[in-house]
């Protein structure tokens, strides 16, 4: 397996917020592929300096709004994305219920059982570059706008800008549709969904933007980032190596049916009432780690200093017991996709937990599989007039 690379420099930046994240994290890369660059605050470029180690800590601080292709996994696709193991009974494909046979053109449509860790999806290759794509068409110079700025007062240059990418996101949404049919798992459907769902909103809000718009284009990023999280854990290997080691979460008391990938809905138009707790979580988890998220995720753990050591060992139990205030989280909304992104956030987080006395950076995706989620509810929470 290939290893993500190391000695990425270090570039010291605040701990990271798990809330309404935008743009690509800087995490490791898939295989066959020269590191992206990392820009400042609301800038996403490929071409500049290296990123910095310890992407843990950088995730949110550089948040840059540009979104999904931003996530920066300009993947020179000679991965085999999608060609994983057919489902097994260790938890890792999708949990069709008894039962809940149906003639959808969703390959998700049987998928009601509880969420589990993904060890395969044949979305995955596809999704790699409509992100390609969409990241080179950002690079007009809206890569490093200000979102704080209006339409009201931006330049005539910025406004083609603004026009550009949003022709840009058209063509990524209509391109994702197909996606939301292909995969067989249905929270990866529910991404995509959401994905099209405020990409689209993002859209229709250029033409008179102002800030809060910015929550929309939050959301949409948020999502796609899952998707490759996600699709990067099947690809390095770490799903396939800890998904046996996770019990399997509870099924939903409810599960949405597939959406029309052509006109989805967003999660929610008002916040939900889980919406302050879910802040209030990821604030104290972030609290809780904030020494562990110093170290440099690209070392593994047979190169742990004592000190580094301690701390793995110390947030092994912090990081059981955000996942559980998670599943609890999801339980008390009545939002069957909320429910669905906190157990897979829940999930994930076990998984990374597993994985830490044998880590390897690899791993370091399960990690981000486990922080995107919620940026997607924060996120959608702050569009949806949640402050």
């Amino acid at each position: 397996m290939t290893q993500p690379p190391n000695g990425w420099g270090n570039q010291p930046l605040p701990p990271p917020p798990e809330n309404g994240w935008q743009g690509q994290q800087p995490g490791q890369q898939p295989p066959m592929q020269s590191p992206p660059s990392w820009g400042p605050q609301y800038q996403q470029q490929f071409t500049p300096p290296p990123p910095p180690k310890n992407n843990r800590a950088l995730k949110w601080a550089l948040g840059g709004t540009a979104l999904i292709a931003v996530i920066a996994i300009t993947a020179v696709v000679t991965m085999s994305l999608g060609s994983g193991d057919k489902e097994k009974g260790d938890g890792s494909g999708p949990t069709p219920t008894a039962g809940s046979g149906s003639n959808s053109d969703f390959a998700s449509a049987n998928d009601t059982g509880p969420v589990t860790i993904i060890t395969e999806d044949p979305s995955c290759a596809a999704w790699i570059p409509i992100q390609k794509t969409l990241a080179g068409r950002e690079r007009n110079g809206w890569d490093k706008r200000d979102p704080a700025t209006p339409a009201s007062a931006w330049s005539s240059e910025q406004r083609t800008q603004y026009q550009e990418v949003a022709e840009a996101l058209r063509a990524a949404t209509e391109q994702a549709q197909p996606l939301a049919k292909l995969t067989k798992h249905r929270v990866m459907r529910e991404l995509y969904e959401q994905f099209i769902a405020y990409a689209r909103s993002y859209i229709e809000a250029i033409p008179a933007y102002i800030p809060a718009d910015d929550a929309l284009i939050r959301t949409a990023g948020s999502a796609g980032n899952v998707v490759t999280s996600i699709c990067q854990a099947i690809s390095f290997g770490s799903a396939a190596a800890r998904a046996p080691l996770v019990p399997a979460g509870t099924a939903a008391e409810a599960v949405a049916p597939p959406a029309d990938p052509s006109n989805p809905k967003r999660i929610f138009t008002e916040p939900d009432p889980v919406c302050p707790d879910v802040q209030a979580a990821s604030d104290q988890f972030l609290a809780d780690v904030a020494d562990w998220l110093k170290i440099d995720p690209n070392i593994p753990a047979t190169q742990w200093s004592p000190e580094q050591q301690a701390l793995n060992d110390a947030v092994i139990p912090v990081l059981r017991q955000a996942a559980d205030k998670l599943d609890e989280l999801g339980r008390r909304s009545d939002n069957s996709t909320l429910q669905d992104f906190t157990a897979l956030a829940a999930q994930y987080r076990r998984a990374y937990a597993q994985a830490i006395p044998t880590y390897t950076p690899a791993d370091q995706h399960l990690y981000d599989a486990s922080l995107y989620p919620v940026g997607v509810i924060t996120a959608a929470c702050k569009a949806a007039g949640h402050t």
